[in-house]
């Protein structure tokens, strides 16, 4: 790709970058960039909302560029403020430890194993003197520092805010300079963070770092981000028959924007038209293929499909209809099995959104096909398990 086309690619979904400028200047020295990207072991697990920067950070690898993930080991003992309503609870050496072990098999089921770099940021802050910690808080101001919309928002609210959180932006962005950081990913939540990273680095004699800040990914309720204590994550971690049964759960509106910021495959635009819930598949196989396997996703669809179709077809009314074509107008479809008297009332039911095929909506253009649709539904009391037969078969 020219730089120009790296830029297009790479900022992809994002919400800011800061800048493309420097971004296409940097790709047009022709030198591989270093990209950061910081993790804290928080917990001893990922989910998909932590692979919206991993799938990013994937990107610029394919590229040729360098990825450097940070295992915030040390930084985890403070507690990210970000987006926080409340001081977070701080953990000990022992527990980040254990999370931190878990973190670099989990995020290989994203990135390249060439190309990488890990490093733990305990490897330089646990040399901290008390004198360094104090030169580094004088790096910024109170003011500053209240800039930030969590911050000033607890303020204002009186809520407690600890000194300690002050320091961790300033941690943050200090790792920038030990690593020499070209760009560094992270959500919208940490644009603070990594402006503030930009900013010391070139305090130090540096260009300032490109900030490139990636969406929230909500959780299957479609509305509060994805966390696991939430309980509306799914984890990369998940046995294969979850993963792909809560994708597969998630509505049709999410299901546009997961493929956007999940799918390595792009965004789709330019495609045919696919069925939300054919769509819905492809991105579930997708993803249980990239943390478990092909094998394993297949598997998974099976069991998702058996299960499905079973819970169905336990009350469905099994109907034959004789078509010499491979497929049926679902108002005339509707009237041959028997659910209206007329294509004008299957019309008026299907308008009203009454009507569905393999539990999804279905719109007046919509054509049930032979093999691959099977159950039909208008309201909750009629249902159909309809098979398609022609003349000979009949």
């Amino acid at each position: 790709m020219t730089p120009d086309e790296q830029v297009t690619w790479l900022t992809r979904n994002a919400i800011g970058v800061y800048t493309k400028e420097d971004l296409r200047d940097r790709l047009g020295a022709g030198r591989a960039l270093r990209v950061k990207l910081g993790l804290d072991a928080t917990a001893p697990d990922i989910h998909l909302g932590h692979t919206v920067a991993l799938t990013k950070l994937r990107e610029f690898q394919d590229l040729g560029h360098i990825a450097v993930l940070i295992i915030g080991d040390f930084t985890a003992r403070i507690g990210d403020p970000s987006g926080r309503s409340v001081t977070r609870p701080q953990l000990n050496a022992d527990e980040v430890a254990a999370n931190a072990g878990t973190y670099t098999e989990q995020v290989m089921k994203v990135l390249a194993r060439e190309g990488l770099e890990i490093h733990h940021n305990a490897s330089w802050f646990a040399g901290f003197t008390f004198e360094d910690v104090v030169r580094l808080a004088a790096r910024t101001t109170v003011a500053r520092m209240l800039e930030r919309d969590d911050f000033r928002t607890r303020y204002r609210s009186e809520s407690p805010i600890g000194v300690h959180e002050f320091l961790y932006p300033l941690m943050q962005a200090w790792d920038s300079v030990q690593i020499k950081a070209d760009v560094e990913i992270g959500g919208t939540d940490q644009t603070f963070n990594l402006l503030l990273g930009r900013d010391l680095q070139r305090e130090e004699g540096m260009p300032g770092q490109v900030a490139l800040a990636m969406p929230l990914l909500e959780g299957l309720d479609g509305t509060q981000k994805m966390s696991k204590s939430l309980g509306n994550h799914v984890g990369v971690c998940d046995p294969p028959e979850d993963m792909y049964g809560k994708v597969m759960s998630i509505s049709d509106e999410l299901m546009v924007r997961y493929r956007s910021l999940l799918s390595r495959q792009g965004d789709g635009e330019g495609e045919s038209p696919v069925h939300p819930m054919e769509a819905k598949k492809v991105l579930a196989h997708e993803l249980v293929t990239r943390f478990h396997g092909a094998e394993q996703a297949d598997a998974a669809a099976r069991f998702f499909t058996d299960r499905f179709q079973r819970r169905l077809t336990n009350t469905a009314t099994p109907v034959r209809i004789v078509s010499d074509t491979p497929d049926v107008w679902i108002c005339q479809l509707l009237k041959d099995i028997g659910f209206t008297a007329s294509t004008s009332e299957a019309r008026r039911l299907v308008s009203q959104g009454a009507v569905r095929v393999d539990d999804e909506p279905v719109g007046l253009e919509f054509r049930f096909q032979k093999g691959r649709h099977r159950l039909v539904a208008v309201g909750r009391r009629r249902l159909a398990e309809v098979e398609l037969v022609d003349r000979a078969g009949s």
